[in-house]
């Protein structure tokens, strides 16, 4: 039987599970307390690649939760090592970030600033600094046939008052119109960004819960990964949504919070 307290390791997002935008979420600093408190493990796993793991640091840290770079894995680390399997060092042109650049240099890639002849593989991540020359870089690119990837299928970004920003799935619409490829996503809800995250915190499956806001992306993954699933009403997903989505997570709460008193 799935119940959270035999769970050790916590798979958590962060935008709508643990904070939105600059604010911690009603619950979470308690429930990082409560999990340290009684000995359990958490890595905070996101589809959000705009930043690298350095820069998530940063920000927990601003909001006093405590975490250092092994609480920490993204879609970009996830990325970086499914695209290390298929070709070591290779020539990427990625539509993304300063700081996703920075994770795929870090990881022993060649990033490349212009749409060169010698690229291996196109990456598309949430680009908070996306301009149309990226774009048109991209479409040119898939023109070419290089081979297409993207960090997460999020479409949409969880803000303050209700609101939502564009995500790296909405970028990839657009390439997607203009050339007719379709990206392979590697995040969420891949069971591999799941089991690559145990892995990396050398937990066990049948120990470990996941915990988010996204029915298609996070409760889908720990489905697909078949780890206790936690949904969490505080940023996108709502119960209508379960049935829509035909997602069906293991636990339903308000808030990260409420786990800390669930059986």
């Amino acid at each position: 039987m799935k119940t959270i307290l035999d769970k050790q390791l916590y798979l958590l997002d962060m935008d709508g599970t643990i904070y939105l935008e600059n604010d911690l979420i009603e619950g979470a600093a308690e429930f990082i307390d409560w999990l340290r408190r009684t000995g359990r493990d958490y890595v905070f796993m996101t589809n959000n690649s705009s930043r690298s793991a350095d820069a998530y640091l940063e920000k927990l840290a601003r909001l006093k939760i405590p975490a250092d770079r092994s609480n920490i894995f993204t879609s970009g680390q996830a990325a970086c090592i499914f695209l290390n399997n298929l070709k070591p060092g290779a020539k990427i042109y990625v539509v993304g970030t300063r700081s996703l650049k920075e994770e795929i240099r870090a990881s022993g890639f060649t990033v490349a600033e212009k749409p060169d002849t010698d690229i291996d593989f196109l990456l598309v991540g949430y680009d908070t600094e996306l301009t149309y020359q990226k774009l048109t870089d991209a479409c040119n690119l898939l023109y070419d046939g290089i081979p297409f990837y993207a960090t997460n299928p999020d479409v949409v970004c969880p803000a303050q008052k209700g609101r939502y920003l564009p995500d790296c799935a909405t970028m990839c619409y657009m390439l997607e119109k203009a050339t007719g490829r379709t990206p392979f996503y590697i995040g969420k809800p891949r069971k591999e960004m799941a089991l690559s995250a145990i892995q990396f915190k050398g937990g066990q499956p049948e120990k470990t819960a996941l915990v988010g806001d996204r029915l298609y992306t996070d409760i889908q993954c720990g489905l697909n990964a078949e780890i206790l699933s936690i949904l969490v009403l505080s940023g996108e997903s709502t119960v209508e949504d379960i049935e829509k989505f035909n997602v069906h997570p293991d636990v339903i709460l308000n808030n990260v919070g409420e786990i800390i008193d669930h059986p």
